[in-house]
Formats: C-alpha cells, structure tokens, sequence
C-alpha cells in the first residue's frame, strides 16, 4: 500500500519531472534510516572522544612506566600527538571525502583508528607509544568532517540541527565511557598496566562502529555532484525503502557546484568572511576546552584528591554536558544557530571566571560542572552550525579546514594547560575566558542564520545575503 503523501514511482505523471535532493529528502521524513546513520555515526564518535580524551587518563601510568616528570616536554608532547596527528588528518581526509567520497573515507578512517590504537596499547617505548598516538590522531582526525557531512546530507531540513546536536551529543557519552574505564581499571590493575588495557579497550568501539558503518550508503548529494545520478538515486531509494516510504519518480536536479575546488573555493571573496570567522570560532572554543580539561585530571590530583576521586569526579563533569547538548538541541531551533552559540560561548567565558572563585572541593565541583555544561552546549551548537555553512562540493574541505583549526588550538593547549597545574590559575583562566568572550564576537560576525534553510539554497551564491540575520 502506498504511502498518500509520498507517491509511487510508478505514476510520474503527478509528479514534477525533477527534484533536488533536499526535496527528496524532506520528502522521505524522518524515520529508522536516519535513527540507525546517527547510532551507526554516535558509536564512532563516542569512540573517538574515548581516543582523544584518554591520554589525560593515562598520563600517571604512563609517566610511571617511561619515568616521566610531571609538567615535563615529555607528558605535554604525549598529550599533544594525537591533536597533532588530527590536526593533518582533518585537511587531509576532509579534502579526500570530497572527491572521493563519504563512505570510503568513513570507513579508512575507521579502520585506521582502531590499527593504530590498539598498537600504542602495546607499546614498548615512549618514542613507540608516542608514533602510534600521532597515527591515531591522523586516522580519526577525519572522522569529524566525514561524519557530519553525512549526517547534514541525509536528515530533512526541520530535523537537521537537532540530529547534529545529538552526533555531537555521543561525544559527552565517549567521554563518561572512558572516564568509568579508567576508573574501573584503576581499581583492577596497577598504573603502570591499566593505560595498556584503557588504550586496548578504547579500541573495540571502533571496531563496532566500523563493522556497523558496511551498510551506509554513499551521500546522494556528493553522488549527484559527480554525475552519478543512478547511484545518487539508489541512495534515496534506500532511505526511502528503510522509512518504509516511496521515493517520488523524476531525474534529480543538482544544485550549482560553486566555483573552483579545494580550500581556495573557501576563500573566495564570497566565503572568505566566514570561513575565517568560523575557524577563529573553532580554534577559541577548542583553546578554552582542551586547555581545562586536557590537565584537569592532573590538577585535581595536585590539589590532594585520591585517584578514585579524580576519576569520579571527571564522571560527573561528563555526566554535566549532556543536558548542556540536550537544552543546545532545543534552542537552535527555537532561537537559532547563530544566537545559541554566542549565548554558550559567553556562558562558558563567565564560567572559567567562576571557577577561578572556586575555594572548596564542592564549590570546584559545582563550578566545573557548570562550565563543562556551557562547553559543550557550545560544541554542540557550534556543530550544528557549522556544515550548514558550506556547499556539497565543499562540505567536507570546509569541515576539515575548521576542525583543522581546532586541533592547532588544541596542540598548543596542553602547554597553557600546564598554568593550572603550576598554580597560576588567574592567568590561564583568563585567557580562557577571553578566548571564549572573543569566540563568541566571531560566531556574532558570521551573522548568517541557517535554521530551516535548505541545504541547496545554503550552497548558493546568493544565500550569503538571502540567510543573513
């Protein structure tokens, strides 16, 4: 029986001869394909939240097994491999997927991600342990620009922004993963031995996600863009066959690619403003982010606490960024992209404040918990943005290009992270504070709102002007 609202291909005549994908999309709705991309693209993430966030975990066995110092080169640069190694795998991979496509890259990636971190697992030497993190960092650093791009080109427009914010969501869930991991192994085995079985067991999400990620289709919109019309089709036939709805008949009308290729189509002068805007924004969010969180465990552990309440209270901080993602997922569509991101950001900027006030463990407690709240509200909004903002033939490149500039961020922030555990806590928390209030000036300056625009309307010339607030 056919769907009513969703005609069958056998009676074209009632129909349009051709369609973007963004109509064929929205046409479809909302159903179980959507809900199995974003488990099947939430399982890698939450993976690679494990990856990248485990290093401060495994600092203390690390430096006893290798005799590392605490604050020395050699704990900053183990805390700094795989942001270096992201940091070239997001220019690399973001570029690769748009010209060779989502679904190869998604699954390479992947594959590499697990090799690589589960070899540091058994490594025999620090120089070892510290190649195999870069390798790693290489191999997921594409994954985020890979994994939103397929995200943004299968959802209809009025969920888009939600979905997002809910992929960016699985990363709070990576993170309470490995905080309770390295908990639980703390308690089993000595320092020494449990970072060996955390990086091994940080792996095996990965290899579930990879298995998983076979059956994802390639994006109908990159497949468009490069004449593959019948693969394109056969892609929303898909979608249409697990929504358990009727794809409508017609060709399928591509967008206009815009002008040129590769990063200098991002800095034409027509998307040089915000491109440059939205990597200022990325590069201040990841400084103010990694620069706490990357040394917090080592901070707490310097103030006194034991180690299994450090642990525990890293679970808690993660525990606090999912109603952070939750309310962000509310309010980009009630008040915008836009206007959600600068209120976190200036949120977040007021929190390190209040964590510099911070004077007993409890009021730590609660004041990291809020910022760790607004932070990740702010990824999350900052997510959902993002993609938006950037053509098909684009998508991926621009991606890349601005989490690129999150990961030079964050490989300078484990070194200004070192203010906290050196005690000059006024100077490092107000440069994080003023990372995050001029964050919050640049997304401001973009001054494009994307909510409820179709993607394809996105990727024209003239919707710098037609979407702007």
């Amino acid at each position: 029986m056919t769907n009513p609202t969703f005609p069958a291909a056998s009676s074209p005549g009632s129909l349009p001869p051709s369609q973007t994908v963004d109509a064929a999309i929205d046409q479809l709705g909302l159903g179980a394909f959507q809900w199995r991309l974003l488990a099947i693209c939430g399982l890698t993430w939450a993976a690679d939240a494990m990856e990248v966030l485990l290093s401060s975990f495994a600092l203390l066995g690390v430096s006893v097994s290798f005799g590392l110092n605490r604050g020395s080169l050699e704990a900053t640069l183990f805390l700094s491999a795989t942001f270096a190694g992201m940091f070239v795998g997001a220019l690399v991979w973001g570029r690769l997927a748009d010209r060779i496509g989502r679904r190869r890259v998604f699954l390479i990636t992947v594959a590499l991600g697990v090799v690589f971190g589960v070899a540091g697992a058994f490594a025999p030497s620090l120089a070892w342990l510290l190649l195999a993190r870069l390798l790693t960092g290489l191999a997921i650093g594409g994954t985020l620009p890979v994994d939103y791009a397929m995200m943004t080109e299968f959802v209809p427009t009025a969920w888009r922004g939600r979905f997002l914010v809910y992929l960016e969501s699985f990363w709070a869930l990576g993170t309470i993963a490995v905080a309770g991991l390295a908990w639980w192994l703390s308690s089993l085995f000595p320092p020494e031995l449990a970072w060996r079985w955390l990086l091994g067991l940080a792996a095996v999400p990965g290899l579930i996600g990879l298995i998983a990620r076979l059956g994802v289709p390639d994006s109908p919109r990159w497949l468009l863009g490069q004449n593959r019309e019948v693969a394109a089709r056969a892609a929303l036939e898909r979608v249409a066959r697990v929504n358990g709805r009727a794809l409508a008949a017609g060709q399928l009308a591509a967008a206009p690619a815009p002008p040129g290729g590769g990063f200098a189509a991002l800095l034409t002068p027509l998307r040089r403003r915000r491109t440059l805007l939205l990597a200022a924004v990325w590069f201040t969010l990841s400084l103010g982010y990694y620069g706490l969180f990357s040394w917090l465990p080592s901070y707490l552990r310097a103030q006194g606490l034991e180690l299994g309440l450090v642990y525990r209270t890293s679970l808690i901080l993660a525990v606090a960024q999912l109603p952070g993602y939750l309310l962000a997922a509310l309010l980009i569509d009630r008040l915008g992209r836009r206007v959600t991101l600068v209120g976190y950001l200036l949120l977040s900027a007021a929190g390190a404040f209040l964590f510099l006030l911070a004077r007993t463990p409890d009021s730590v407690l609660v004041t990291s918990a809020g910022l760790s709240f607004a932070l990740l509200g702010a990824w999350g909004a900052l997510y959902a943005y993002s993609p938006e903002l950037f053509p098909t033939p684009l998508r991926a490149s621009g991606m890349g290009l601005v989490s690129a500039a999150a990961r030079l961020a964050s490989l300078g922030a484990p070194a200004l992270g070192l203010l906290l555990l050196a005690g000059n806590l006024p100077v490092s928390l107000g440069v994080f504070a003023g990372c995050l209030a001029l964050g919050a000036a640049c997304a401001a300056g973009i001054g494009i709102e994307t909510r409820g625009v179709p993607l394809d309307a996105l990727g024209q010339e003239q919707s710098g002007s037609a979407a702007r607030a």
